[in-house]
């Protein structure tokens, strides 16, 4: 049997209808529910389900309004950024899900341009052209659900859990994000700090009198935010069993960073996730090479991306989980 990984990155939609179902407190639910933003566009596009498995779009975005997530900037910036692009898996039938990273920097033909660009640039063309991007050119993914995770709003979920718990083993920093460790050990990280941390991508340490700067840029990045979220997730297990009426405030932070696409019911998403998130995630990523493009340093598919791809599209069999 593989070995499953419970990394329920950015699945607030399940961490939400969990947490409050499993407090008993399903009308509450309900209205967080009925606040949560729609992203407009964006059903119009998705794939028909047919059968028994669905693939939900997770983006991790960011409007840099706490700041540039590469450069710490703030001030009048536009656009928005996906920081984190993801792709889950469940299987109703079997009861499973899996989860795969894409990196931002994969270089993919990209809707509605002619020509190739990483598919972090898709995103700034609008949710619905970056759906259409992931179902096309080389990835060929069925999308059926939307759903957007802000980082500015999952700052309020961070403070709302009175900090998450994050473990460095040397002394660690991010001039850009602000990220500033002065020493190895435990650290509770409140929102801000929580941000400065999962935003990182010139993540460095200090190890044998001088600093490391993390070589593996975006994809040591997206490893740190799966380990920050499943952090976030196991503390809000602990506070809600601990003390059910902090549920509300829980709900409402939850409620407030994420969007959903217009057919998406996030109560019976949840339900359906429950037992799938419950017996763990198999985490994937795609094999990628780095190249540089025109004077960008890009990644493009591997050996190996074809099974990988084959799995979530619905034409192969599951391949063994990732590292």
């Amino acid at each position: 049997m593989p070995r499953r990984r419970r990394l329920p990155t950015f699945l607030l939609v399940a961490l939400l209808t969990t947490v409050i179902a499993g407090a008993g407190t399903l009308i509450a639910a309900s209205r967080v529910v009925d606040n949560v933003p729609r992203v407009a566009g964006v059903a119009e596009v998705l794939s028909v389900s047919s059968g028994s498995v669905e693939n939900y779009l997770l983006i991790g975005s960011d409007s840099r309004a706490l700041g540039d997530p590469n450069t710490g900037e703030t001030g009048d910036v536009t656009g928005n950024r996906s920081d984190t692009i993801m792709v889950l898996r469940v299987d109703s039938d079997t009861g499973t899900a899996s989860l795969l990273s894409i990196p931002r920097d994969l270089y993919v033909d990209r809707f509605g341009h002619d020509g190739k660009g990483r598919i972090n640039s898709s995103y700034n063309d609008g949710p619905a052209a970056l759906v259409q991007t992931v179902q096309g050119g080389e990835l060929r993914i069925p999308i059926h659900h939307y759903v957007e995770i802000d980082f500015s709003g999952f700052k309020a979920l961070v403070d709302a859990l009175g900090g998450v718990q994050v473990c460095f083993w040397y002394p660690t920093r991010d001039f850009n994000t602000g990220l500033d460790i002065p020493e190895g050990g435990c650290y509770l990280l409140d929102g801000t700090q929580g941000l400065a941390y999962a935003r990182s991508r010139h993540y460095e340490e200090y190890r044998d009198g001088e600093w490391h700067e993390d070589p593996t840029s975006d994809l040591g990045r997206s490893t740190r935010q799966r380990a920050f979220v499943n952090a976030c997730l196991q503390t809000a297990l602990a506070q809600v069993k601990a003390n059910p009426f902090s549920t509300g405030e829980l709900a409402t932070a939850m409620g407030s960073a994420i969007r959903i696409d217009d057919e998406l019911d996030p109560i019976g998403a949840g339900a359906s996730l429950r037992t799938a998130v419950g017996d763990g995630l198999l985490a994937y990523s795609l094999p990628v090479v780095g190249k540089t493009i025109d004077g960008n340093a890009v990644l493009l598919l591997g050996d190996g991306s074809e099974t990988v791809l084959a799995y979530f599209r619905g034409d192969g069999p599951a391949p063994a989980p990732s590292a």
